[in-house]
């Protein structure tokens, strides 16, 4: 199978799928198996391949182990790409989640990269082994400070490979494949929705509350005053940096849950957004 570098993600899907429907997710989860892995693979990235001397067609690591793994149900309007540098690594390299939406379009639900040789950071569980959830169903607060001072953000178990701007081109050219208009993400935190911003997403719900988030962290905003060292997320001077801000945001100094955010991507072009202006990470 050729990767998008010799020909288009389009192409190759079409090549692929044939004559099939693949207008959703779960048209697509109606293909073969193993035409259905080929088309998913289209999605990773292939500086992934090159990295890790992984094998973009057989799926192979040098040590000829499978590590790539697609799951996607027939019965599901979802799809599941985990990569890895070994079978029995407990941290994907690539992991994507894409789904349905009820509204017909096509969703990134989860996107984590990491960097498997960089140092891990267990904010994912608690001192008894249980999951936080992203910190929304308990927290590991040593390791997110561990985490923070090396240069973490919220959620981030290991550094990661800057792989969106590699991803981005890709999913657009596999949604479009699909006749779609655009993609659709929900940020997980605030960095992930200034991100998306630097990458041309809009908002579909939550503009205003992050316009509203950056004024209130201005001189005389109430975010600003609570940022006052009562807790190592809370330090004066993180207004000033997008990775501060999110753990502050994080630690829970917008006094409710982080919620209510959609953003979108046209396939026809970018848009440009920017609720921090002059930010730096």
């Amino acid at each position: 199978m050729q990767k998008s570098g010799t020909r288009g993600v389009e192409e190759e899907l079409a090549a692929l799928a044939g004559e099939a429907p693949r207008h959703s997710i779960h048209a697509i989860n109606q293909l073969d198996p193993e035409v259905k892995e080929k088309v998913y693979s289209l999605l990773i990235p292939e500086r992934v391949f090159r990295m890790f001397s992984i094998d973009a067609t057989t799926f192979r690591n040098p040590a000829g182990e499978r590590v790539v793994n697609v799951i996607a149900p027939r019965q599901a309007g979802f799809a599941i790409i985990e990569v890895r540098e070994h079978p029995d690594d407990r941290d994907c390299i690539f992991f994507l989640e894409m789904a349905d939406t009820a509204f017909f379009k096509v969703e990134i639900t989860f996107l984590i990269v990491n960097d498997p040789r960089s140092p891990r950071f267990n904010t994912d569980i608690d001192d008894a082994g249980r999951r936080t959830k992203f910190g929304t169903a308990r927290r590991n607060i040593p390791e997110e400070i561990r985490a923070m001072q090396a240069g973490l953000a919220p959620g981030q178990v290991r550094r990661g490979l800057h792989l969106l701007r590699d991803f981005l081109p890709l999913a657009l050219q596999f949604v479009s494949a699909m006749g779609q208009e655009m993609l659709v993400a929900e940020p997980l935190a605030y960095h992930d929705a200034i991100i998306f911003e630097k990458y041309g997403f809009n908002y579909m719900r939550g503009r205003k509350k992050m316009e509203d988030i950056h004024q209130r962290f201005q001189p005389g905003g109430d975010l600003l005053a609570k940022l006052d060292g009562s807790s190592p997320f809370r330090m004066p001077g993180m207004e000033k940096t997008v990775r501060g801000r999110s753990w502050a945001i994080h630690d829970g100094i917008l006094g409710e849950p982080w919620k209510d955010l959609e953003m979108y991507r046209s396939v026809e072009g970018t848009v440009e957004v920017c609720t921090f202006p002059g930010w730096v990470y």
